[in-house]
């Protein structure tokens, strides 16, 4: 795993990823916890949890829950969190494909815009449903190809590092067909719901900063331009030509950003 793992666990280190969580993204858990039943008296597992958005929630609903991510700051940030919430979780160090849990440990495994991220699609669906019981649910959340996370990837990807030839793109999790093809016979019913969710800030200046500061892959390629001047001004002036064209906010020069996504529910086969 280490070897595997090592490269995105340094990139997603940096920044603050539980402040980006917090501002942008924290009323995705609810969601996640209702679409999937989660309540009293049941096991959980949240897959590259991050800090917790689902996980704490799914405590909250009273469930016995496990979270786990390849990145330690993020657990870090995650117990520390929870305790303030007043929840008990168990956080583990683990990659999305090769979870070290036993089959049909879990009633609910649950991964929020984490898993995608796993290169091999295939070892994470598999992971997913071999430690889900029998007649259990498995849910998701993804970006599909074309919307704003496409857009705003297309800004950054230029200057990322080349992905290993193998890797699949995190959007494929966005395509109805690829989740269908992944879960194949492992699952007995499978839900796909188009939703939105939407990022502020107040300006779309404010919107570059808080990435630059925040959002590990970011943060990341910033670093590694700091020593081309020339490319890091192209950057930048890309990123604010994207928050400022794709700006859907008030005149009053706020900044929101709609995020169209997928919410994936899936129940395990009982046979």
């Amino acid at each position: 795993m280490a070897g595997e793992v090592a490269p995105a666990r340094a990139i997603w280190r940096l920044g603050d990823y539980h402040r980006f969580a917090l501002e942008q993204m924290w009323e995705i858990g609810p969601i996640v916890v209702e679409a999937c039943g989660i309540s009293s008296g049941q096991r959980a597992l949240d897959v590259a949890a991050g800090t917790g958005n689902v996980a704490i929630r799914a405590a909250e609903a009273g469930a016995e829950v496990v979270a786990s991510d390849i990145t330690p700051e993020n657990l870090e940030a995650g117990r520390k969190e929870a305790e303030a919430r007043g929840v008990s979780i168990e956080w583990i160090e683990a990659d999305a494909q090769a979870l070290p849990f036993n089959d049909d440990e879990f009633d609910v495994v649950t991964s929020s815009f984490g898993a995608i991220f796993a290169p091999d699609h295939q070892r994470v669906a598999d992971e997913l449903v071999r430690v889900c019981r029998p007649g259990g649910t498995i849910g998701m959340t993804s970006f599909p190809p074309v919307g704003m996370a496409a857009d705003i990837f297309g800004v950054i990807a230029p200057y990322m590092p080349a992905s290993p030839p193998d890797a699949q793109s995190p959007l494929l999790w966005g395509t109805d067909e690829h989740v269908k093809a992944l879960f194949g016979d492992g699952a007995g019913s499978l839900q796909i719901s188009n939703l939105v969710y939407t990022e502020r800030c107040a300006s779309p200046q404010a919107y570059v900063a808080l990435y630059k500061e925040t959002f590990g892959p970011v943060v990341s390629v910033y670093e590694a331009l700091r020593d081309e001047p020339g490319r890091l001004a192209t950057l930048e002036r890309d990123f604010l030509d994207f928050a400022e064209r794709a700006n859907r906010g008030a005149s009053d020069g706020s900044a929101e950003y709609p995020y169209e996504y997928k919410l994936i529910v899936a129940r395990t086969r009982t046979e």
